[in-house]
């Protein structure tokens, strides 16, 4: 069973990187501040987060540094109890 930071890492290589685009997204790589996601894929990256493992992120708990990286977003599953 695929674990939660490579099915988040491969959801955001396959939804926000064009194909020919040459950034590398890797666990650390910066996704809001490095311009990969913006607000609106945000709110489609937690929609895809709460459809994948059945929890409900409230917005407060949603905020840019949450979701800036792989490993930020991996952090904020944990206290919904995925791994």
């Amino acid at each position: 069973m695929e674990n939660a930071k490579d099915a988040v890492l491969d959801y955001v290589r396959k939804e926000y990187l064009e194909d020919g685009d040459d950034r590398v997204v890797e666990y650390d790589t910066p996704l809001i501040s490095g311009g990969i996601v913006d607000s609106f894929s945000m709110v489609s990256l937690k929609v895809f987060l709460e459809t994948k493992y059945n929890i409900q992120i409230p917005d407060a708990k949603a905020t840019p540094e949450a979701f800036d990286s792989v490993n930020n977003i991996v952090e904020l599953l944990k206290g919904f109890g995925v791994n």
